[in-house]
């Protein structure tokens, strides 16, 4: 019998049994806003069922247990022959034939596909970021892969399928395939036009062996990926498929696997071509043109994962705070940790807010909209930018929130924190965003024209926005001299566009929180610095998940 010193007292019971998306009244309200009318009956239930299955404690034990048992690389068979094959925890294949099934590659074949898929994505990266990179390439490969009309024709209901079919088979006999990346170089950086792999043409056109090595290789079990290579006429893109139509191993020798920062479940691999058959994808020369669509969805697909991290952490942040008790009153109920709730509450909602404007913009550019396929080309870097730079903050300071608890693995923080910094490198770290919105401003007027309609909406809503938005269009009128401000103007660029979007959107208690801290100047460098006049308890329970 347990003696009395060993009574559990004061702790939060665990956040699982809740539907993450009927519980995100952010997430919920984006999605109803972007749909049309006939889709949002369908979507809504659908995205619930998805909702209920993130909340789950089946799929919470999956993701520890995938992190748990991290993927082991197999060069070689018993017998010498080489394999190169990655080895999977069970669950990893669970979560990502959960994925699949939940249409997380398939956005571009359904109805409002992007709206729909970005609400999921950004659930299923509260449950495992790692298998949303497999999800992502998948996604992000359709676009690259149509400037091939052959080839799409081939290939994308194979990506777009919503059947998980796993093993190492040619992807004519697949139901589903997977596909993965290798852009980076030995020498890694985001520098793709310093590539040295080479690309030999054969007599059948269109085909080439590859040789060279690439630094990072995503999903090495994936069925196709995507490569930039040197061809004679310049950097190009090709697709490499894992085996060959005839049921032989493509030649992808996996050199190792890296022991990186972030999610342990998914392998990240350096690869070797050493005459490896590949299919050229678009012209020669044109390789990244070619691939420039892909660049810009797997950009809104880190901007949705660090806004899906941001959720999880305010979630358990807040979820604790209103069960845990010290110095005679629940944590939430006291004005300090009130502050800092509501602040992360207020960031989390201006990262949603914003990534769901963006998904909807790419329905509308697939549509043919060409004023919201403008307005992508400047704010999906800037937005990239930025969100992905206040996830890492922000989840640190939503751990701080359950103190020594948040401190252990079992509180799962742990693993949100060491995940947290991810998306602000990939697909191109800070200053390469930066320096790309500088591009987009210089080179393409109906960019900034598209931005400026946006944030105009909101004009004359609240003086702090208005006075943000003449401040950015001096920022602009002197381009110039920029590089060295580059950072600058785009945060200022997604913080207005943020402000805008809450004004239009938020309740007033959360867009008066952004505008004075974010905007107004009201508010300190740290989180839990807004100003105490404000109604700091409304924004917390807007950010309580409905458990």
């Amino acid at each position: 019998m347990a003696g009395s010193t060993h009574t559990v007292t004061n702790q939060a019971p665990p956040l699982v049994g809740h539907d993450v998306f009927t519980g995100d009244r952010v997430l919920t309200a984006a999605v109803e806003r972007h749909l049309a009318p006939e889709l949002r009956e369908e979507a809504l239930a659908e995205l619930s069922g998805l909702g209920r299955s993130c909340g789950s404690l089946q799929s919470r034990e999956w993701a520890v247990q995938a992190d748990a048992g991290p993927p082991v690389l197999r060069t070689h068979d018993r017998y010498g022959h080489r394999v190169d094959e990655v080895d999977f925890h069970p669950a990893w294949h669970r979560l990502l034939g959960k994925g699949v099934a939940a249409g997380l590659t398939a956005a571009w074949t359904r109805p409002g596909g992007h709206v729909r898929r970005a609400a999921g994505f950004l659930m299923w990266n509260q449950v495992d970021a790692g298998t949303c990179c497999p999800l992502s390439m998948t996604h992000a490969a359709v676009p690259a892969l149509r400037t091939d009309p052959e080839l799409a024709a081939e290939w994308e209901p194979r990506l777009t399928s919503q059947v998980y079919d796993r093993g190492l088979r040619p992807a004519r006999l697949k139901a589903g395939a997977l596909f993965g990346m290798a852009m980076t170089e030995k020498q890694g950086g985001s520098d793709v036009r310093a590539n040295t792999t080479s690309a030999r043409p054969l007599a059948e056109d269109g085909t080439y062996t590859l040789t060279g090595h690439k630094w990072f290789c995503s999903a090495p079990m994936s069925d196709g990926f995507l490569v930039l290579a040197r061809a004679p006429g310049g950097l190009t893109c090709f697709l490499v498929p894992r085996m060959l139509a005839d049921g032989t191993r493509n030649v992808f020798l996996l050199q190792r696997l890296k022991d990186k920062l972030g999610n342990r479940s998914n392998a990240s691999a350096e690869v070797e071509f050493d005459g490896t058959w590949a299919r050229r994808v678009g012209e020669e020369g044109r390789g990244v043109p070619t691939i420039i669509d892909m660049v810009a969805a797997t950009r809104l697909d880190c901007v949705l994962g660090s806004a899906g991290l941001m959720r999880q952490a305010v979630a358990q942040a807040v979820h604790h705070c209103e069960y845990r008790e010290a110095f005679g009153a629940k944590l939430a109920d006291q004005p300090l940790m009130r502050n800092v709730l509501a602040d992360l509450a207020v960031e989390s909602e201006a990262a949603t807010t914003l990534g769901l404007r963006l998904a909807a913009a790419q329905d509308a550019a697939e549509a043919g909209d060409e004023r919201e396929r403008a307005l992508l080309r400047l704010a999906v870097p800037a937005a990239k930018y930025w969100v992905t730079k206040r996830c890492a903050p922000l989840v640190v300071e939503a751990a701080e929130c359950l103190g020594g608890n948040g401190y252990v693995e079992e509180s799962g923080m742990p693993r949100l924190v060491r995940e947290s910094p991810l998306n602000s490198v990939w697909e191109g770290a800070g200053n390469v965003q930066a320096l790309d919105v500088l591009r987009a401003l210089g080179r393409e007027p109906l960019a900034m024209d598209a931005y400026l309609t946006e944030v105009g909406l909101a004009r004359g809503a609240d003086h702090r926005l208005d006075a943000a938005i003449r401040g950015l269009l001096t920022e602009l009128a002197d381009l110039a001299s920029a590089e060295g401000r580059a950072r600058l103007l785009a945060e200022r660029l997604a913080l207005v566009l943020q402000g805008s979007l809450l004004v239009r959107y938020a309740p007033p208690e959360v867009a008066d929180a952004f505008c004075a801290a974010r905007l107004g100047g009201d508010g300190g460098a740290a989180f839990g610095t807004l100003p105490p006049t404000l109604d700091l308890a409304s924004v917390v329970r807007r950010a309580r998940p409905a458990a």
